[in-house]
């Protein structure tokens, strides 16, 4: 059916007088599709456009609800195996309920290679079938704890992966012997950190964790493996790179591509993201460094660099852990007894790094400073120059277990108020067993400030 409004008919002269008053008084004939030919025509004169061409067909894609990132990230650490055991996760809920805990980290792929709910993408089918532990109704939990106002974040573990090793060994970290597979002292075994095809592979999972509405998404062991007989191993996909050797370029290569893929919108077109607090609708990104990558001038051995690091993620959060740190520190002795004075001497020197507009350390994104003598010579300082950012691109990783010494409350909010005195004030807490001290915690609602930062 054609409709005209009056402006329309108007338009159309002649011919819409005919079209009204011909029945009525004349013996007119006239064929429809030709009418209806004209009325088009005449429309397409004076219209900019066709009308048709400006309607938009209804958009009926699945619409992913997400909570927008809060001001102060306020985090605790689900498993896999309690994200699938209702009455456990229950008591996770109630605690974020009861206390100033606003997010959550879910594990999504463990350091066992499975995944904990069945994701869409055919080539991790097996992960999920063969997994550890996990969900079937990740999605349905993920939108109860959205329903809270809990932020919610998929942490992905990435290089080390024994079971996929098993599945494609030829991207594997193998023995010196290029043939058989590595594994560290726990046997656990790690993919090559240069072996480009699983990098495609990780983006599949990453996608599809945005695609059931987590909506960060944060990458741990996002380096080469350690602990293990290092004496008797060999990378073959980073040697026969572009990168070669160079763990820091190779692990940075990485994190580029990694970057590039999710910040791609049309990677998550498949469904209407809402709510997301941004203005793309592409996932938060997050990488979790060793905690002396703050401190450190090297690479730890692993090709871990804060400041290669932080260009590629919106948060760099490092494992400050203070049990995990060496009796040397600081001259302190055994740092678990100074659980404030490692974690604000960790994050101040992560807050200075990222502040600081150059490095000694090299980068796709630094620029070698040279300086130039009375008689023209160019000599490099030995420094580069590099992006700039603040304590807001940090996040600090609190300990609450006891490995190394016995972690109270005291303990537990000591590193809390130590990071805020360094300017980080965003944190996730770290307990493998996921019972939290909540006397550590305070009251729902509660929203420090950061003096430095805040007129």
């Amino acid at each position: 059916m054609v409709r005209l409004s009056i402006t329309g008919l108007a338009l159309l002269g002649g011919l819409g007088a005919v079209a009204i008053a011909g029945p009525q008084y004349f013996a007119v004939s006239y064929d429809v599709k030709e009418v209806t030919s004209d009325i088009t025509e005449t429309l397409a004169e004076v219209l900019p456009e066709n009308i048709a061409e400006k309607i938009e067909a209804p958009d009926e894609r699945e619409a992913i609800q997400h909570v927008p990132l809060p001001p102060q990230a306020k985090t605790i650490y689900m498993t896999s195996c309690v994200a699938g055991t209702p009455s456990f996760r229950d008591d996770l809920i109630e605690l974020m309920r009861e206390t100033e805990i606003n997010s959550v980290i879910i594990d999504v792929k463990d350091y066992s290679g499975t995944i904990s709910f069945p994701a869409s993408s055919p080539s991790w089918d097996a992960a999920w079938q063969n997994a550890r532990c996990g969900t079937r109704d990740m999605k349905d939990l993920i939108a109860r704890l959205h329903e809270d106002g809990i932020f919610v974040m998929a942490r992905i573990t990435v290089f080390q992966d024994p079971f996929y090793t098993e599945i494609r060994p030829d991207l594997a970290v193998k023995k010196a012997d290029g043939v058989t597979n590595w594994k560290d002292y726990k046997g656990l075994s790690f993919i090559d950190v240069a072996a480009t095809d699983y990098w495609d592979h990780m983006v599949e999972l990453s996608v599809d964790a945005y695609n059931i509405g987590f909506d960060e998404l944060n990458f741990d062991y996002v380096r080469y493996p350690s602990d293990g007989p290092m004496s008797d191993i060999s990378f073959p996909h980073s040697d026969a790179g572009p990168w070669g050797d160079d763990k820091q370029a190779n692990l940075e290569a990485f994190f580029k591509y990694l970057n590039e893929k999710m910040s791609d919108e049309s990677m998550f077109a498949e469904f209407k993201h809402e709510n997301t607090g941004r203005a793309s609708n592409t996932p938060y990104l997050s990488a979790d460094l060793f905690g002396m990558t703050t401190t450190n001038y090297d690479d730890l051995s692993i090709g871990q660099v804060q400041d290669r690091a932080a260009p590629y993620f919106d948060f760099i959060a490092p494992m400050v852990y203070p049990s995990h740190y060496p009796d040397s520190f600081l001259g302190l002795g055994n740092p678990n007894d100074y659980p404030y004075k490692v974690v604000n001497y960790a994050m101040q020197a992560g807050v200075d790094r990222m502040r600081s507009s150059s490095t000694p350390m090299e980068g796709f994104l630094h620029t070698p400073i040279t300086t130039t003598n009375a008689s023209g010579t160019t000599s490099f300082t030995g420094k580069y120059t590099k992006p700039v950012y603040d304590a807001d691109r940090l996040r600090t990783w609190i300990q609450d277990f006891d490995y190394g010494g016995d972690y109270d409350a005291a303990d537990v909010r000591a590193q809390i108020q130590a990071s805020y005195d360094a300017g980080v004030m965003s944190w996730m807490i770290w307990a493998p067993s996921n019972r939290y001290t909540k006397a550590a915690l305070l009251a729902p609602g509660v929203l420090e400030v950061d003096t430095e930062t805040t007129p």
